[in-house]
């Protein structure tokens, strides 16, 4: 990923996620505030707060598959980076 250990350590007490409360905010369908919750826990870019979201939300897509209230093909419709 490009943030070795971070993540360990950051986490919202559900798993890995990289920043607290990233993992509610992905859910909501909040990508915006997603990114910039990231941005400022990790210290990284917008392109690696990208890259971390991504990662996070297809470990959410596995694992709290029920959690979400949009469908993968709706959930990025309208968002372009």
């Amino acid at each position: 990923m490009g943030f070795p250990g971070v993540r360990g350590v950051l986490t919202d007490g559900r798993g890995s996620a990289p920043a607290p409360g990233v993992d509610r905010e992905i859910l909501e369908h909040r990508i915006i505030s997603a990114l910039a919750t990231i941005r400022e826990a990790l210290g990284c870019t917008l392109h690696q707060a990208l890259d971390v979201f991504a990662e996070r939300y297809e470990e959410l897509r596995r694992d709290r598959r029920d959690d979400f209230a949009l469908g993968r093909d709706e959930y990025g419709r309208g968002f372009h980076s």
